[in-house]
């Protein structure tokens, strides 16, 4: 093994270019920085590579090694070029980076902000902290150790906050004898790795941080390498993009009140924005027309904003605005929604548990969020998965998080800055994650009111002479199961048995609504909600003239059957027709859980898509193991005790002496 010990004169053998360092071209200074965060296992070599890299690029101040080289001398131990980094007492004497450190450097290509992020595992928050800001990363490698749990889990959280642009360092060749083979092995292992998880290595490069092989300069001990250096490879980043070719989206922050103006303030998260542009309020769906754009310290009228500008504005009309909400143009909105997927890392000292309530912070906004479900934890070190109830520390899994009111977002892969969250228990970060609505519609629609100028006919004949005519009272009968439960065959079988007692009764059956009213409808998340809205109306209509409806339909979404609950929520009954997927998909009648197995139907409810088991139904019928007769006699016992039993004179007469008594 090679002697690791530095001599003083051993410590500057690399060029000093710290004046020529700071006299960079005013071009190249004036570029905004890159934003460079280094990850990886705990003693691997992070901060002794980025002092490496800061001393070889003259990019130190005068007389900073002599600093370091006196304080190890006084310590009585070998030249650290971790302690370029390292500031914190503890740090130094334990050797582990605690914080994240940040220092600007340049090359003669561009300016950095280099963040070296701690790699222990008792520290992963201060490590996603930091990551967070990033726009691409230096993963450190041991050549020695390989690739190990801290290393892919680092590579998987950069997948997590959206860092795509990652070079791999493979670090302390000098300690394996630079070793091509030694390279290749743990080259093959990381780049499969990073791959299978969506991140594609710009490169991958050998190094010895301590003697400063491959950091800056080129490495007579590894000839057979034909790759760029480090610094090299940090130039070849793509330089940071604004996201102003994104769509708008300019949360707000605040309303200050001046004399008589309002002016909504925040920052503008992605797009543009202009004086005279038209834009619409989440979740509100107000339209506002911008008056002006108010900007600090500006000599002139401000006329557009783009992305990273904190601005304010005036509108022409006055709306209630306020923080949290989210404008946007009319020709591209966010998402609007009480339910979504997310994939989360949990950082929580306590485990993340399902029907625990915390509180999420996108953007500007908070909101109470609900985990309704774990759906699977993932392995970061092989990309398996498995079910759970909860959610351990350090751990990452996919989730689905819910509040009561309507979130304003946008799935991370169209828009990162409004798809990221953090999740916080009393006070505390716990959480980190990115949005996805895999499954789950946008109700943005379905919550939009764009008729005007409509009015409500009054019949002449009241519900409850309807009920006394009929002999029962009118209820919606919401069936809802997975496909298989039986919703169909109960619904017939229902219908039939009241029509014989003589009740005024109808079923409407997803398909054959398809057949005709919905026909022009897909099974998309937001056709589904569409469909569901359209038979929640015509079941009210059914319902306002007196009949029993019996509405079969997997409906998965609880939100859309809460909707249509609203809508005539004294007279709704949600039906739970209860049945297991594997029994569902035992009985198969129409073969389409066959059909999703195999790929040919998307979005299947069970398989492929979310179903939502009703959370408080009025009645469940579990059909695992009793027959339809059964089940009917259930579903009418439960009819006659809650719709049933019109007196017709008892009725009339309650009608005649209340029109009697005006």
């Amino acid at each position: 093994m090679a002697d690791r010990k530095k001599t003083k004169s051993q410590a500057r053998k690399a060029p000093a270019k710290g004046k020529a360092a700071v006299a960079q071209s005013e071009d190249i200074m004036d570029n905004k920085p890159l934003k460079i965060v280094i990850v990886g296992h705990v003693d691997h070599g992070k901060s002794t590579l980025v002092g490496r890299l800061i001393h070889d690029t003259g990019s130190l101040p005068e007389g900073k090694v002599e600093t370091i080289q006196d304080m190890c001398d006084r310590r009585g131990m070998p030249f650290e070029w971790a302690f370029l980094m390292d500031a914190l007492k503890s740090e130094r004497d334990q050797g582990v980076t605690i914080d994240t450190s940040q220092i600007w450097f340049s090359t003669d290509h561009r300016k950095y902000v280099l963040i070296d992020a701690p790699g222990h595992k008792e520290f992963l928050k201060n490590m996603v902290s930091g990551a967070a800001h990033a726009e691409a990363a230096l993963l450190v490698i041991d050549a020695e150790e390989g690739v190990r749990e801290q290393s892919r889990r680092h590579g998987y959280l950069l997948h997590l906050l959206g860092v795509r642009q990652v070079a791999v360092a493979v670090n302390k060749m000098d300690l394996v004898k630079y070793s091509k083979g030694r390279f290749d092995e743990i080259k093959a292992e990381i780049h499969d790795y990073l791959n299978e998880i969506g991140i594609a290595p710009t490169h991958i490069i050998p190094v010895s941080s301590r003697e400063g092989d491959m950091i800056v300069n080129e490495s007579r001990h590894m000839d057979w390498y034909k790759g760029p250096t480090v610094a090299q490879a940090l130039d070849l980043f793509e330089a940071p993009v604004v996201p102003t070719d994104l769509p708008l989206r300019f949360p707000v922050q605040d309303v200050y009140k001046f004399d008589k103006k309002r002016i909504i303030v925040g920052r503008v998260e992605s797009g543009r924005l202009r004086v005279g542009d038209t834009l619409l309020i989440s979740p509100t769906n107000k339209t506002v027309r911008v008056a002006s754009i108010e900007s600090w310290n500006s000599p002139a009228p401000v006329l557009a904003a783009s992305a990273g500008q904190s601005i304010g504005i005036t509108l022409e009309d006055q709306v209630f605005i306020e923080r949290g909400q989210v404008a946007s143009n009319i020709g591209n909105l966010p998402v609007e929604t009480n339910v979504f997927r997310a994939r989360i890392f949990w950082l929580g000292r306590e485990p993340l548990t399902t029907g625990k309530t915390y509180k999420l912070k996108l953007a500007t906004s908070h909101h109470n969020v609900v985990v309704q479900a774990i759906e699977r934890v993932i392995d970061t070190d092989d990309l398996s998965s498995t079910e759970a109830d909860k959610l351990e520390r350090n751990a990452v899994a996919e989730v689905v998080l819910r509040s009561r009111g309507m979130m304003v977002l946008d799935e991370f892969i169209n828009n990162p800055v409004m798809g990221r969250f953090v999740l916080v228990d009393k006070y505390d970060a716990v959480g980190g994650g990115i949005v996805s609505m895999e499954g789950y519609p946008d109700q943005r629609q379905s919550v939009t009111v764009k008729s005007t100028n409509i009015f409500s006919v009054d019949h002449r004949i009241t519900p409850a002479a309807r009920s006394a005519n009929h002999g029962h009272r009118p209820g919606i009968l919401w069936l809802t199961g997975l496909s298989g439960s039986g919703k169909s065959t109960i619904a017939v079988e229902l219908e039939r048995q009241l029509f014989l007692k003589g009740y005024h009764v109808y079923v409407i059956d997803g398909d054959n609504l398809r057949h005709g009213l919905c026909a022009d409808l897909g099974f998309s998340p937001e056709d589904r909600t569409e469909n569901i809205r359209r038979v929640g109306e015509v079941a009210n209509l059914f319902a306002d003239a007196g009949f029993i409806v019996i509405a079969a339909f997997i409906s998965p979404y609880r939100a859309d059957r809460q909707r249509a609950r609203a809508i005539r929520s004294e007279q709704f009954h949600e039906i739970y027709i209860k049945a297991g997927l594997e029994v569902c998909e035992r009985r198969d009648p129409k073969g389409l859980y066959k059909k999703a197995r195999k790929g040919e139907i998307k979005m299947f409810s069970g398989i492929s898509a979310p179903y939502e088991e009703p959370e408080e139904p009025e009645c469940v019928i579990d059909t695992t193991f009793l027959p339809v007769s059964e089940n009917v006699a259930e579903l009418m016992e439960y009819i006659d005790q809650n719709l049933g039993g019109i007196d017709h004179h008892h009725e009339t007469g309650k009608e005649e002496k209340a029109a009697q008594t005006g």
